[in-house]
């Protein structure tokens, strides 16, 4: 009763309608990124209809994700998304690696959002925060007072996430509608006005570059634009409407997003300063612009709409960071409800409070993002690498687990769908992370670095999990190890080139810098760019060396923990199999040991490799007389002194309680060399005991016939029959009292 109790108070309450679902699903793929990455990300690498082209084509692999996802929800309709898709299916061990790196992208959205607020600060409010203590962190300069700002984003986040449903979801809702609304207000404006202006979106393509691969570029990092999406799986026990009306919100969300990406694109190209030639020169300079100038869909949204488009797209824009912050956090929170339930993280993370929200896991959202902000913003391209390897790695798991679920069911469509989901993740990883199949890698150096961070975490927690694992849940497959330790040495290995590359640029830089300003060699010069070179090398590998021998070292650790484990199953198997197969009354061997005996003679009888054997049965005659008359106490004591009898007779062969009062042995050796004389003293026993009322044991033996027996079945029948034969003259005697 205790149990269904908690059971009770961990499950949530159906609440969420198709609205609040799909604004929690729009809300979260959009962020500050949207008004961002799309210039230096987008634009500059593949212009308006290469943006706009790998944006759809981006797309079409979401409607692939997305039907994998639908599929999953319907068949596992449990809170945790991709983990509960993956443990189900795949098995905890994957399970665990998908939670780890949903965990690591969903944070790191939300903390770029969070992080963004300072800047929004900034580009609309000037220096308001920026007082208190200051300090620089990856080159960027870090404010008390903007650090406080996203603190108090996160506390209010937080807070209204632990305490109300509906209230939290209303606000989602909203905002969703808000900056869907005003983006679209100052695109329409933008197109309509463009058309009297001399502006165009020429050149289409960044020059001097191959189309296609600016096209492919763009979509490649199609899954940072879109991953959010995908976070109503972690609501599926909450929705208030059938699963398969998910069909439609998850297809709609996706067209919605890039109908926005889309308008944000072309809205930031539709207008620049007169001092630039084209968008393209624009679009090149903003590290260089300060204010609303440095933000091209404000820029855009202020000439053709003044004031009055750049106040729609703040109230937009802040509405995109809303909704990320609160979409995540209570995504996150049922993730991390969910991985209470099963503890891997501590059971009290999946407790409910009494407004039925996972107040605990929300907690730990909002805690270990609270120092975020004072570490201050780091290089933008960063999260989109963050999210967008990690978005691979969800959906290519997802995928999986759709193609292995539907395999299983015999869905043949869903498991197709399954597997070009995860072809296309495969292709996506391997241009995302594989140097040289690209111009130049996709991914910066120091993202590669944060992965074999978490990567190298991730193991040393699942270590932690194998340890207190006391279901034996975890650690069933190595596929999870080998995944997590190539994915350390693979993109530790792309940092060190990339830092050793990086490192020889700087030191050729300094070169023709310093002979340029001086014709003379100086070989001191020389000496500390040498010693600076292989002092770049010598921490770099030290670095990777490191971490590798850390990761290994913590497989290994886990490997010794797995094969403790298996020999302790081993031994609690042995001394399972053993009381199975003793008979717990008597000692001797049970049925159960008899049956697995004659499978093994039965395999050698085929085989042509059997030895000689003899089988004897044994009954106890009058043991209804005794139970009846003395009670099964005594009855017990009986079998046990017939037991004792049968087992002094044949010293040499196994003995087998059959039945209540039925004894088998298995005659071999010495004891079927001397089976006649055995035979004989015991029937001769049998028949004194009838006149003196001692122990009688009916007996019959059989041999097993080379060419005559197919089976041991045979043998036992014969040897029965001669048993049953004893049994009626041993009553015959009784009967005529001899």
């Amino acid at each position: 009763m205790e149990e269904n109790r908690i059971y009770e108070r961990n499950k949530v309450i159906p609440f969420a309608s198709p609205l609040m679902i799909w604004a929690l699903s729009v809300g979260t793929s959009i962020g500050w990124g949207s008004f961002v990455v799309t210039s230096n990300a987008y634009l500059q690498k593949a212009g308006p209809v290469g943006s706009v082209i790998g944006t759809i084509l981006g797309a079409l692999v979401m409607f692939v994700i997305g039907r994998c996802y639908f599929y999953m929800m319907n068949v596992y309709p449990d809170n945790g998304g991709i983990y509960a898709f993956a443990k189900n299916s795949l098995g905890y061990d994957f399970g665990y690696l998908s939670a780890w790196f949903t965990a690591l992208t969903y944070l790191a959205i939300f903390w770029a959002n969070v992080t963004s607020l300072p800047l929004f600060a900034k580009y609309f409010f000037g220096d308001v925060f920026r007082f208190g203590l200051s300090y620089t962190i990856f080159d960027y300069q870090v404010y008390f007072g903007e650090a406080m700002l996203a603190v108090v984003a996160i506390i209010i986040t937080t807070y209204i996430c632990m305490n109300s449903k509906k209230t939290i979801m209303s606000i989602l809702t909203i905002m969703s509608l808000i900056f869907t609304g005003g983006i679209t207000i100052c695109f329409v404006a933008a197109m309509i006005g463009m058309g009297k202006t001399s502006y165009t979106f020429e050149p289409a393509f960044v020059p001097d570059k191959n189309s296609i691969e600016q096209i492919l570029r763009v979509a490649l990092i199609s899954p940072w634009a879109f991953i959010g999406f995908e976070n109503i799986s972690h609501f599926t026990e909450e929705f208030n409407f059938p699963i398969k009306k998910s069909k439609s919100i998850i297809r709609y969300s996706i067209i919605i997003t890039t109908i926005l990406y889309i308008f944000v694109l072309l809205l930031s190209v539709s207008a620049y300063p007169q001092n630039y030639g084209s968008w393209l020169e624009y679009i090149n300079d903003l590290s260089n612009i300060e204010g609303i100038e440095g933000l091209p869909a404000f820029y855009c949204a202020n000439y053709y709409l003044g004031k009055t488009g750049v106040y729609i797209l703040m109230l937009s824009l802040l509405a995109l960071i809303l909704t990320s912050l609160i979409g995540n956090t209570i995504a996150l929170s049922r993730l991390f409800h969910a991985l209470g339930k099963d503890k891997v993280l501590p059971s009290f993370v999946s407790e409910l409070n009494e407004n039925n929200i996972p107040a605990n896991a929300t907690f730990l959202v909002g805690g270990v993002s609270i120092l975020i902000p004072f570490l201050g913003r780091t290089a933008i391209g960063w999260i989109v690498d963050v999210t967008t390897i990690g978005a691979v790695i969800i959906y290519g798991l997802c995928c999986a687990s759709a193609y292995r679920t539907a395999k299983n069911r015999k869905d043949k469509t869903e498991r197709e769908y399954g597997r070009a989901g995860m072809i296309l993740m495969i292709i996506f990883a391997g241009f995302l992370l594989v140097p040289s199949l690209f111009s130049s890698n996709i991914m910066a150096s120091e993202s590669c670095f944060l992965f074999s961070i978490w990567a190298a975490l991730g193991f040393l927690y699942f270590r932690a999990i194998l340890k207190t694992d006391t279901e034996r849940r975890f650690g069933h497959s190595v596929a999870v190890w080998i995944v997590l330790l190539s994915l350390i040495m693979f993109t530790s290995t792309v940092w060190m080139s990339d830092h050793l590359i990086s490192s020889a640029d700087k030191t050729i830089y300094e070169v023709r810098e310093h002979y340029r300003n001086s014709s003379s060699a100086d070989n001191a010069f020389m000496e500390q760019m040498e010693k600076q070179l292989d002092s770049a090398k010598r921490n770099s590998i030290f670095l990777v060396v490191g971490m590798f021998a850390l990761s290994l070292g913590i497989l290994l650790n886990n490997y010794h923990i797995m094969e403790n484990r298996a020999r302790e199953s081993e031994e609690k198997l042995g001394i399972v199999r053993s009381q199975a197969n003793t008979d717990p009354l008597t000692g001797v061997k049970s049925k159960r040991a008899y049956i697995e005996k004659e499978k093994e003679l039965n395999e050698k009888i085929k085989d042509e490799c059997v030895e000689n054997f003899a089988i004897a049965i044994c009954d106890v005659n009058n043991m209804k007389y005794i139970n009846d008359t003395y009670g099964h106490k005594e009855g017990d004591e009986y079998i046990k002194k017939v037991s004792k009898i049968i087992c002094k007779t044949f010293k040499h062969s196994p003995v087998f309680r059959f039945g209540g009062d039925e004894f088998v042995i298995l005659l071999t050796g010495e004891d079927y060399d001397n089976r006649g004389e055995l035979m004989k003293g015991l029937q001769d026993a049998a028949i004194r005991n009838e006149d003196n009322n001692g122990v009688v044991i009916a007996s019959g033996i059989s041999d097993f016939q080379l060419k005559k027996d197919v089976n041991v079945h045979n043998v036992f029948e014969r040897a029965d029959d001669d048993m049953y034969k004893n049994k009626q003259e041993l009553k015959k005697l009784h009967k005529t009292g001899r």
